[in-house]
Order: C-alpha cells, then sequence, then structure tokens
C-alpha cells in the first residue's frame, strides 16, 4: 500500500462436539442461500518490520487460522522456502524498482523467473506474480514499463513452459477520475490509451485479472461529511441507489468495486476480472484520521469476511465471487507515514490477534450470535478501565471474553441467555449470593458467561463473538472480587 493524501470521494450517503454441531447448524442456516457463489479471503504479508515471527512460525499462524493464499511484496527466499510444502498458495511480486530492468528485454526477466520463480516453484504454489505495486502514483514514474515488464515477465514463464502463473499488477482507486455514482466509473484520460487499455488487452488475451487495492478508510476519513461510516463498516442496511441504474449499494467497499468495473466496461472489459489485492481499515491512527480504531478495523475486517463468504458478487456483477486480499497479516513497525500505516495487521508481531474476527466459513458458523440478523457487527475494543470493571496485567499469550457495554441492553441479554443456554457457559457463579454475583449488572454477568463459553471453547477463533456483543482482551479482567477462569 502506496500512502496517498487523499482518495477522491466514493458514493457517499446522504446523512464442543455435539455443541459445536449445534451452533454450526444455527449459524449456517442463517447464511444466505448464494452460499455457493461465495468468494474467498486471503491475506497480505508484509515484512516492512523487525519484530516480526519467523517465516515458518508464520506459516503455522496462516494454517491455525485456515488461511490458504497469501500474498507478497517481494521473493524472499527464506518466506518462499518456509511456504514450501505448506499448501498455501502464494502470489509474490516484482517490486517497482525493478520496472524499468524488466521492461528493457526478455533477458533480465529470463532470468529473474529463474532466480525468484522456478528456484521454489512448483514446491511453493506460486499461483500468481504482481508485476508492481500502485505504479500510477509510484512518485519516481515507472507507468510506462509497466505492460512492457508484465509482458515479458509472462514470455519468460512461457519460454520455459509454465503458464499457469497469472500475471497481473494492482492498482490504486486514485486511477480512476470518476467514482460517484459507480456507474458512471471512468479511469484518468491520462492512463488509458497509455497504459490501461493495453493491460487489460493483456490480462484478457492470458486469463488474468485485475488486481485493485480498495480502502474506503480513505475516502471515509477524507469525507466524513457525506460519507457515513456505517456504509463504511457495512452497516448500512437502507444503503444508497445509483441514480443512473437503480442499484442499491449497502457498503462503500462495494460501491467502490463497481466504480472500476463500470470503467472497464465502458473501455470494452465487461469480462476481464477483479481480485481485490488490498482492503483493510488501521486499527490506531493519528488524530487526524478520523475512524481509524480497533472497534472501526473489526467491524469492517468482520463484516467484510462474512459478506464475501456467505454472499455473491456486487450489484454490477452478482454472478462473479468477490475474492479479496485483506490488509494486513501484522502490525508493522518500521513503515514511514502516519500512524494507521503501522496499525492495519490482524496480529501483533507477538502473534497476538489485536482484535477477534472469524476468517473462514467454519469459523463464522461456530461463532455464537444472540441475533443472526446482526452477526456481521463485530465490536472490538482495546483494553480499558472503567467504573464496572477493570483489566490488569496477564500472562503473555492469554486472553479473556467480555462483553461490550455498547450494543445495548437487549441484545446483550439475548446473549447472556444464549451462552448460559443452548451455548452451555457455566453461569452458576453469577447466580444470587454466588462468588461473582455482584457487581449485579449486565455488562459484569454478560462477561463472566461470554468468559466461560470462550474458555469451554479453547478460544477458538470466533467463539468470542455473540453477534458483536463480546470482544476479547489480553488483560485479566476484574469485576468486584470475581476470579476469571483461563480454561475447562
Amino acid at each position: 500500500m502506496l500512502c496517498v493524501p487523499k482518495i477522491q470521494s466514493v458514493m457517499a450517503t446522504p446523512s464442543a462436539p455435539l455443541l459445536l454441531l449445534f451452533l454450526s447448524l444455527i449459524s449456517l442456516s442463517s447464511l444466505p442461500s448464494t452460499l455457493s457463489a461465495s468468494g474467498s479471503i486471503a491475506i497480505n504479508y508484509g515484512r516492512v518490520a523487525n519484530d516480526l515471527p519467523s517465516p515458518p512460525h508464520v506459516v503455522q499462524l496462516l494454517k491455525a487460522q485456515g488461511l490458504t493464499k497469501v500474498k507478497l511484496y517481494d521473493t524472499d527466499s527464506t518466506v518462499l522456502s518456509a511456504l514450501s510444502g505448506s499448501g498455501i498458495s502464494v502470489t509474490v511480486a516484482l517490486p517497482n524498482e525493478l520496472l524499468s530492468s524488466a521492461a528493457a528485454g526478455q533477458s533480465y526477466t529470463d532470468s529473474w523467473v529463474q532466480s525468484n520463480i522456478f528456484a521454489y516453484y512448483p514446491k511453493t504454489l506460486i499461483e500468481a506474480i504482481a508485476v508492481g505495486n500502485e505504479v500510477f502514483v509510484d512518485p519516481k514514474n515507472t507507468t510506462p514499463f509497466l505492460v512492457p515488464a508484465m509482458k515479458n515477465v509472462y514470455s519468460s514463464l512461457v519460454k520455459y513452459n509454465v503458464s499457469s502463473i497469472k500475471i497481473s499488477s494492482p492498482i490504486a482507486l486514485s486511477a480512476l477520475q470518476t467514482s460517484y455514482p459507480s456507474s458512471s466509473g471512468s479511469f484518468q484520460p491520462e492512463l488509458v490509451e497509455p497504459v490501461i487499455k493495453p493491460m487489460l488487452n493483456f490480462l484478457k488475451q492470458t486469463g488474468s485479472y485485475v488486481m485493485v487495492n480498495a480502502y474506503p478508510f480513505f475516502a471515509y476519513t477524507a469525507n466524513t461529511d457525506t460519507i457515513s461510516l456505517d456504509y463504511a463498516l457495512f452497516r448500512d442496511d437502507k444503503g444508497v441507489t445509483d441514480p443512473n441504474n437503480g442499484l442499491v449499494y449497502k457498503s462503500l467497499f462495494e460501491a467502490q468495486l463497481d466504480a472500476v468495473f463500470a470503467a472497464m466496461n465502458t473501455l470494452g472489459f465487461n469480462d476481464v476480472k477483479v481480485v481485490v489485492s488490498e482492503t483493510g481499515w488501521p486499527s490506531k491512527g493519528d488524530e487526524n484520521e478520523v475512524g481509524a480504531s480497533q472497534q472501526n478495523a473489526a467491524a469492517y475486517n468482520g463484516n467484510l469476511v462474512r459478506r464475501v463468504l456467505t454472499s455473491g458478487g456486487t450489484p454490477l456483477r452478482p454472478d462473479e465471487p468477490l475474492n479479496v486480499y485483506l490488509f494486513a497479516l501484522f502490525n508493522e513497525n518500521q513503515k514511514t507515514g502516519p500512524t494507521s500505516e503501522r496499525n492495519y495487521g490482524l496480529f501483533y508481531p507477538s502473534e497476538q490477534k489485536v482484535y477477534d474476527v472469524p476468517l473462514t466459513l467454519e469459523a463464522l458458523a461456530s461463532a455464537p450470535t444472540a441475533s443472526p440478523s446482526n452477526t456481521s457487527r463485530v465490536v472490538t475494543k482495546p483494553p480499558s478501565t472503567s467504573s464496572s470493571g477493570d483489566f490488569f496485567p496477564s500472562t503473555a499469550g492469554q486472553t479473556w471474553c467480555v462483553a461490550s457495554g455498547d450494543v445495548g441492553e437487549e441484545k446483550l441479554k439475548a446473549a447472556l441467555d444464549y451462552a448460559c443456554g443452548e451455548g452451555a457457559a457455566d453461569c452458576r457463579p453469577i447466580q444470587p449470593g454466588a462468588t461473582c454475583y455482584n457487581p449485579n449488572t449486565l455488562v459484569a454477568h454478560a462477561s463472566y458467561a461470554f468468559n466461560s463459553y470462550y474458555q469451554k471453547n479453547a478460544r477458538r477463533s470466533g467463539s468470542c463473538y455473540f453477534g458483536g456483543a463480546a470482544y476479547v482482551v489480553s488483560q485479566l479482567p476484574k469485576y468486584g472480587s470475581c476470579d476469571y477462569p483461563t480454561g475447562y
């Protein structure tokens, strides 16, 4: 991801076994009937940091999360070697600084693919090469080299009888001149003839796809006066109607993608597919980065995952599944720019989650819900101190599940009833006269019940969810004199 000052405004809005099986049946019954047209969730593995786990540990983390696809920003030998035999498909990258050399002649790309692709492939499942990244906003003006470089890399693969590896190049939404309404989407005129049309034609001829980096966060934070937070976080049930074609958009993300599709359609490339090569939301930002928070990041990524895995395509291309690479796996402490740039990760370098978001259909199915229609609302907070509960330092690696007081009494009570009923949480300590009855508050009682369920389910991904009524903390919670268990 290259940081640009402002992305153009995009469509604004007006203002345990049996138990697990039981839960899975309940949860899956609430999923849309378009499940067969669902897409895929993958992850970007950036490494601009000096405190990340070793690549073999990262591979184990990816497997533990059920992730089967990963995208890199280079062809690092230690990473590609660690991925060998893992069964995880990999997209690698030829960096922007190599574009001019790659464009100059095929002899360079012949050598590059020999050293950076065939040294690992096929034991390492390299499925695509991203040639450059957001080249159109690269201050070094590498745009003229892009398509020639893509063609040379492809020719080098074909020369060595490998044509199954796709070639593409991630573009930023700043490549669009118009994006609102989505049906009016168009590319920057100065890019169309020199690079956009030749690139799309190459992708069509080789059976590849456009890579798009889509960040509703940028559009929202730059246009809070016209774009609502709910629209950016997949929480706008009413949606926005495109005045040109009557299509209804329930999220800024879908509106952004359809603006790209419309721009491609205008140029006659309505049969070229799109992969979202980056999207995410920062869990922390500077004072002027409105909306950057753990709660919003959890909501965006959680609701996005559910949208991708349980629904079809966009309003303009409803039958084309969404294939999305989340940004990013880790917080990266050596990235430059605003605070947000270093806080897009789903995990800290310690491999502890920044917030809890199910990443697979299995995790979604096992996530307990108080209200199936609201399960996409993930509420996650950093640990804090309040009058109703305190948090104390914990042993490294331990986590607990507590209730969110922000979801409302009705939803919280429904989640508590579920946890103590079908969820089989141990709620005896919060009965009148028992050790954890006081403080006698809904949040305190729900926190104990949620944590009991969470610990009984081995702190599995998605088991601290309850339709957005709960979140994971890494500090030991304390309500009165009540002790919270860490396992059963």
